[in-house]
């Protein structure tokens, strides 16, 4: 992840391709090790889902293309419906408040891209619906019964089933900044800024989701 995140404020599209395809390893690694004691489709689910988002990744390298973001987009499609399911299967059900703030999220970055992007706003709209699934389900307070909420959004703690919200939240807030870069942003410091912002937010998404889904379905 370190060096996937230099090789995006370097612009070193070498790094990356070497680097990026690297950040789901460890933590499909970390499922696999913790088979035994978690259900197996929801096992399959995140393998499932981790390898999308490794396809995702090397599409993603060079999302300026937009062949290579819609590619990009579709992978990490089939990742977020794999997170979704698994969360629904423990218990997530969407509240209406959390549901109002994600589409409000939605609906201002499919304004943006039908301004200034008309040519993938349909398909990335589609897609950032399926974020918002995933990130409205892993803000249920349900999931951790007890836990500590601020402005009704589940506050991460020692209990890991209390860290899928904020990955679904730093998830979405990684892929929004995809859209404000690609759309508002024109000086190549400031690109490079939000690149490197981009990697480090979805690497803690993937990290707090992954983890807090595996603690939601290990085995009693």
């Amino acid at each position: 992840s370190a060096a996937t995140i230099v090789g995006g404020l370097r612009d070193d599209e070498k790094l990356q391709q070497i680097a990026k395809p690297l950040i789901g390893t460890p933590l499909a690694v970390r499922v696999l090790r913790r088979a035994r004691d978690t259900d197996r489709l929801d096992t399959a689910l995140l393998l499932a889902g981790l390898a999308a988002a490794t396809a995702g990744d090397v599409f993603m390298i060079r999302s300026d293309d937009d062949r290579r973001l819609l590619r990009g987009a579709s992978s990490f499609a089939v990742m977020q419906a794999a997170y979704s399911t698994l969360l629904v299967r423990r218990g997530a059900r969407p509240s209406p408040s959390v549901v109002a703030q994600r589409a409000a999220a939605v609906l201002g970055a499919a304004g943006l891209l039908g301004a200034k992007n008309p040519s993938v706003a349909a398909p990335l709209t589609g897609y950032g619906t399926l974020l918002a699934t995933t990130a409205t389900l892993a803000a249920d307070p349900a999931l951790v019964p007890g836990a500590r909420q601020v402005a009704r959004m589940v506050v991460p703690g020692a209990d890991r089933r209390s860290w899928p919200a904020l990955g679904g939240l730093a998830f979405t807030v990684s892929d929004g900044t995809i859209v404000l870069r690609r759309t508002l942003l024109k000086n190549e410091t400031a690109r490079a800024a939000a690149e490197g912002f981009v990697l480090v937010t979805y690497a803690a998404a993937q990290l707090m989701l992954v983890e807090g889904m595996l603690a939601l379905a290990r085995r009693d």
